[in-house]
């Protein structure tokens, strides 16, 4: 009875261990030293598939940010688009190329069409920085420029903070739905960054030294390509670093649509980790990389609210243990990695989340974990397997 209770309480003892210890160090802000010099040739790369509703905020809000830097300019790739997308993009004056092709779908075949566009023109013309936004996101001159910076000047690929908009009045499912991608886009990737030496990517704010981006496996149509061009990278020793100075803030799904929005987002990582997750901590411990053991035990970790549903029901599972003459010991260290955990969470809430996620909303907590069984239950029963466009709020829905 022993032993089956370690068995169980273990797998959630470890994913809390390291969720811990990744927000931990995640709590102090990453010092990086900013290169000066002047700004790389950069093309900021926009793929956009049916963006009619959103691709003129986007574009104006850019060409103002970048009025003043020439050496920046904007692609847009209208990848299967049935609406005005390229010809709203083309009277702002940016250049667009238009794909289609009805069964190679996702963004990742979006930004191989736009890469093979830019390897097309003359060796100096072509960008010695490459920056991906989605098409519903927006930065900043500063943002933006020391993105280039630092992908040029390092050579690697880097990421800016990636966060949700937050807005007065959101609803409290919103503001917790926020808060969660908040600890995982920049309090855990700061704990990932220090103890592996990189991170993985978000899928927006992606910036790459054109050597790199000229060559990376782009054309997927993985629910989460971001993750497999990361896991892809990593497993060539090259390692994404955070530049968490730089800010690009993408906006919420449509509400009634955010439920859909998190199925892809967590269907596509559940289903990445449980094919790579083990392989790369594998790899990380023989091979004796830091890099790959920390991506590894990154994906170990479930999302926020299903680590904590399954570190619940494990205790409660080996409690009822205890009752039939197992030891307490599983459900004592069980328990205290699920305070540890908790613990963690409060810190960052203090430490960076009192603007996103309000006291009241707090309380909300347990019904948004409620909201979210269905979603789980969905990953085994109707899994989503291909890539699908998240409705922008104040779409009208097909």
């Amino acid at each position: 009875m022993t032993l089956l209770a370690w068995i169980i309480a273990l797998p959630p003892i470890v994913a809390l261990g390291w969720f811990t210890l990744e927000i931990l160090l995640g709590l102090k802000r990453l010092d990086r030293a900013e290169p000066g010099g002047p700004l790389p040739r950069t093309t900021i790369l926009i793929p956009a598939h049916d963006e009619e509703t959103t691709v003129a905020r986007t574009l104006s809000g850019l060409l103002d940010a970048i009025a003043e830097e020439t050496a920046m300019s904007i692609l847009v790739v209208a990848d299967n688009c049935s609406d005005a997308t390229a010809r709203i993009a083309r009277e702002h004056g940016v250049n667009v190329v238009e794909r289609s092709d009805a069964e190679r779908r996702g963004k990742g075949y979006a930004l191989a069409h736009g890469r093979d566009h830019l390897a097309s023109l003359p060796a100096d013309e072509r960008p010695e920085a490459v920056i991906v936004l989605d098409a519903d996101c927006r930065s900043d001159r500063a943002s933006l420029a020391l993105l280039a910076r630092q992908a040029h000047a390092l050579q690697v690929p880097v990421q800016a903070s990636n966060l949700l908009a937050s807005h007065p009045g959101a609803l409290p499912m919103v503001q917790i739905s926020n808060f969660a991608m908040l600890v995982k886009n920049l309090v855990r990737a700061r704990g990932m960054n220090r103890i592996g030496g990189g991170i993985t990517l978000f899928g927006t704010g992606m910036g790459f030294p054109w050597p790199i981006f000229a060559t990376a496996a782009l054309a997927s149509g993985d629910l989460v390509e971001d993750m497999k061009l990361a896991l892809d990278l990593a497993q060539e020793g090259r390692k994404v670093q955070l530049v968490e100075r730089a800010r690009i803030i993408s906006e919420p799904a449509a509400s009634a649509d955010m439920s859909a929005q998190r199925s892809r987002w967590e269907h596509g990582f559940l289903q990445t980790a449980l094919s790579q997750a083990l392989p790369l901590v594998a790899r990380g411990v023989l091979g004796l990389s830091r890099h790959l053991l920390a991506i590894g035990m990154h994906l170990l970790v479930p999302p926020l609210a299903l680590l904590f549903m399954l570190s619940f029901a494990c205790l409660l599972a080996v409690v009822l243990l205890a009752l039939f003459s197992a030891s307490l010991a599983p459900a004592s260290v069980l328990l205290g990695a699920i305070m540890a955990g908790l613990g963690a969470v409060v810190l960052a809430w203090r430490k960076e989340g009192r603007k996103t996620l309000t006291s009241h909303a707090i309380l909300r907590v347990p019904g948004y974990v409620l909201w979210k069984i269905p979603l789980y239950l969905g990953f085994f029963r109707n899994r989503r397997t291909g890539w699908n466009r998240t409705r922008r709020e104040g779409e009208i829905r097909d």
